[in-house]
């Protein structure tokens, strides 16, 4: 039998309400919570910091940072899946969703290349005790491009796809409604000329009616046969959100307008945004803001996207003005909110008989710091 673990003195966030008191750990679940003190000796003295379950991010475009470190430079994909889990860990994140592309939009046409390697590496490196956080991966499935089923079928049956997302970025709605201002960023990012980047323009647009409903259709059966968390990627019209409600979509992955977030809202699915947008108070692209969404009470998840360390940022920020929310409310939007929307039964809450996925927190000047993070009971940062 494991000896059991105890640690006391501490703000435990549970789903109502923050208990001053301990929590105990057998056998990398947790086995009791009670208030006030405690005379089990040896027990761990948190000295008031707060306890929280470990973070769940539902969306992390960071492990292909760390696969693509510049362009046409290619790291190794079981190195770069070790150093993004150790930004994921020391952020708090516990169970990460690393998002993989699967088809080509705009960028980078090597993700096709690294598309197998990289689930290839969350796995090796997963089996060998290497990573500190659990892994699951996230499979972003471009719809414009011609091969994505096919794609999507060459490693959907891979143990550590756990979702997917459809994605769709061609230019006149969702995330670039202005075809100007995408034509002029393709020109930039691409090194396109204005030639190539309409050329670009028109091959989307043809896909868009060709192609991509067809793909979204099937991409969404396959997804539900597999029991996958299966999300629609920025909504932007009652239309959008017709469609992927149709399809048996449950999440609504950084809708883009507000009124798409309500309709999704009223179809019963969980609304997913970037905590970056709410920590800079809007969208870099210019869509609907974080922080409007939480003041109508549209927010139910905060994913990372592009910044790991912004999630637990987000969470207390919403305790503070104008947000206002109690600390469990705000936690719960990156800890059992995207455990309920993702299908994880077992994480997420401060609660007997889950994992001890657990998260050492103190407020320093004002800012959570993150001082010890377990996984399974075991510290793993």
């Amino acid at each position: 039998m494991t000896a059991e673990k105890v640690f006391s003195n501490a703000r435990l966030v549970l789903e109502d309400e923050v208990v001053h008191g301990s929590l105990a750990v057998r056998d990398g679940r947790i086995s009791d919570i009670s208030a006030g003190g405690t005379a089990v000796p040896g027990a761990e003295d948190l000295d008031g910091d707060f306890l929280l379950p470990g973070l769940i991010d539902l969306h992390t475009d960071h492990f292909e940072k760390h696969v693509l470190p510049r362009p046409g430079t290619r790291w190794n994909a079981v190195t770069a899946v070790m150093a993004h889990d150790a930004q994921m860990a020391a952020a708090g994140i516990t169970t990460a969703y690393d998002c993989i592309c699967v088809g080509v939009s705009i960028r980078n046409p090597e993700r096709v290349e690294i598309l197998a390697p990289m689930i290839e590496a969350v796995t090796q490196a997963g089996a060998q005790e290497m990573l500190r956080a659990d892994h699951i991966i996230h499979l972003r499935c471009e719809v414009t491009d011609e091969r994505v089923v096919d794609l999507f079928d060459s490693v959907a049956d891979q143990a550590a796809v756990g979702m997917m997302s459809l994605m769709d970025h061609a230019p006149g709605h969702r995330q670039y409604p202005d075809v100007q201002r995408f034509r002029e960023r393709t020109m930039k990012n691409q090194k396109m000329t204005e030639a190539e980047a309409d050329a670009h323009i028109d091959r989307l647009l043809a896909a868009l009616q060709t192609v991509a409903p067809k793909n979204r259709a099937e991409l969404a059966a396959r997804g539900r046969e597999r029991g996958l968390a299966v999300a629609s990627h920025d909504d932007e019209t009652l239309a959008h959100v017709e469609e992927a409600a149709g399809l048996g979509i449950t999440v609504s992955e950084f809708p883009t307008t507000a009124a798409a977030a309500r309709h999704a809202r009223d179809h019963g699915m969980h609304v997913v945004m970037g905590a970056p947008n709410l920590i800079r108070g809007g969208s870099h692209s210019g869509n609907v803001s974080a922080g409007e969404l939480a003041a109508e009470g549209l927010l139910d998840n905060l994913a990372s996207d592009y910044v790991p360390a912004a999630m637990l940022q987000a969470a207390f920020r919403l305790t503070r003005g104008p947000h206002d929310l109690a600390l469990p409310p705000a936690v719960a939007k990156v800890t059992s909110n995207p455990a309920q929307a993702a299908g994880l039964a077992d994480r997420g809450r401060l609660s007997p008989g889950l994992k001890a996925d657990l998260l050492r927190v103190a407020m320093i000047d004002d800012r959570p710091h993150v001082r010890t993070v377990f996984r399974d009971g075991k510290r793993v940062m």
